[in-house]
């Protein structure tokens, strides 16, 4: 199969070039993949650096419409000339690596009969930085692996996750990209099933993102990755649950519970506080909370094993309850302001202490 790989890219000259060189150390062949940066509302180097590494590079210049949906949707629909010919159209962040045999994996997927976007597993790429990010090692192995993968099984959607997302090429020719929300990945996951598509994960094809390493950098992120899914559900879970009614399908009706599904930080804060009242009230009731400490146990572990993730990664698991601690004011502060309704760019790892913008 013959690829386009499209990276959406805003103030990221920092790291295109290696994005670029990541796609060009591949193991597929050269004439068969071809890399297109979007250098979107640009105000560094990025374009530069991008077509220096060996990228093909469209600039936009839309200070009205930001984010990566209006990008992406802009792309496709303006440069078809640029994927129309190609098999398979592939969107990777600007600050990601990928792993020698994605395309391969990709095109073993999408080679099946039906099967036409897949997820690739969506690791991190400074997983020893600091406990942070291996921590969020840890997540993702749950998140970005087990969860999909189960999914899967159960016959619904694996849910695309932003990063080493794929698609027959007719996917974005139809659609384009209609999904302008904070989560558009994942408006594009609802959007496509609305449209009777199921997401495919392939475990094999890997890419590698980096992960926040300070607070601040942390709390954009998780701002924009929570509070997007409090508003999809406001607007997706009635037209899921319309549809379910109408023609009822597991993947439909799998949708809506992935939304609903509490963040699981918030979920095991509730557990402990709901434990120690039951415990003070109930002497007898010490059985819920345990129970539902080993739930949570084998849950994480599970995803840990199946991913197979180095010893410091285990070890970062003890920071555990510093995470939860911290993430009860970013809770406060989406109650008291609300959700973030707009796409605001994570600062990358560095850009803090040299002066970077958000």
């Amino acid at each position: 199969m013959s690829f386009v790989v499209v990276v959406p890219a805003h103030n990221e000259e920092g790291g295109i070039a290696e994005t670029v060189a990541s796609v060009h150390g591949t193991s597929y062949p050269a004439d068969e993949r071809r890399v297109v940066v979007i250098a979107d509302n640009c105000e560094d180097r990025t374009a530069d650096r991008a077509r220096k590494a060996g990228a093909d590079v469209v600039e936009r210049h839309d200070t009205e419409s930001r984010g990566k949906g209006q990008a992406l949707d802009w792309f496709f629909r303006t440069h078809r000339q640029l994927y129309d010919r190609t098999d398979v159209v592939t969107i990777v962040d600007a600050d990601t690596q990928l792993c020698p045999e994605y395309f391969t994996e990709m095109g073993a997927s999408l080679s099946v009969p039906g099967v036409e976007a897949v997820q690739a597993y969506y690791g991190v790429s400074n997983p020893q930085a600091n406990w942070r990010t291996s921590l969020s090692a840890a997540a993702l192995a749950v998140f970005h692996h087990l969860r999909p993968a189960g999914r899967n099984v159960l016959g619904g959607t694996a849910g695309l996750k932003g990063n080493g997302m794929a698609f027959r090429t007719r996917i974005v020719r139809e659609n384009g990209w209609p999904a302008f929300s904070i989560d558009e990945d994942v408006e594009f996951t609802l959007q496509l099933l609305l449209q009777d598509t199921v997401v495919i994960y392939n475990p094999d094809a890997i890419v590698y993102g980096e992960m926040a390493v300070s607070a601040r950098q942390a709390d954009v992120q998780r701002q924009r990755w929570e509070g997007g899914r409090l508003q999809l559900l406001r607007e997706y879970g009635p037209k899921l649950l319309a549809k379910t009614l109408r023609r009822p399908r597991w993947a439909t009706l799998d949708g809506v519970i992935e939304l609903s599904v509490l963040p699981f930080s918030l979920l095991v804060m509730m557990q402990i506080l709901t434990g120690v009242w039951l415990t003070a009230m109930w002497l007898d009731a010490w059985v819920w909370p345990v129970s539902w400490l080993a739930i949570d146990v084998l849950y994480v572990t599970s995803g840990l094993r199946l991913r197979r993730v180095p010893g410091y990664v285990w070890r970062a698991l003890l920071s555990a309850p510093l995470f939860i601690l911290w993430k009860i004011p970013v809770y406060l502060r989406m109650v008291v302001s609300g959700p973030r309704d707009r796409w605001v760019r994570t600062p990358r790892e560095g850009e803090e202490s040299d002066g970077g913008q958000q």
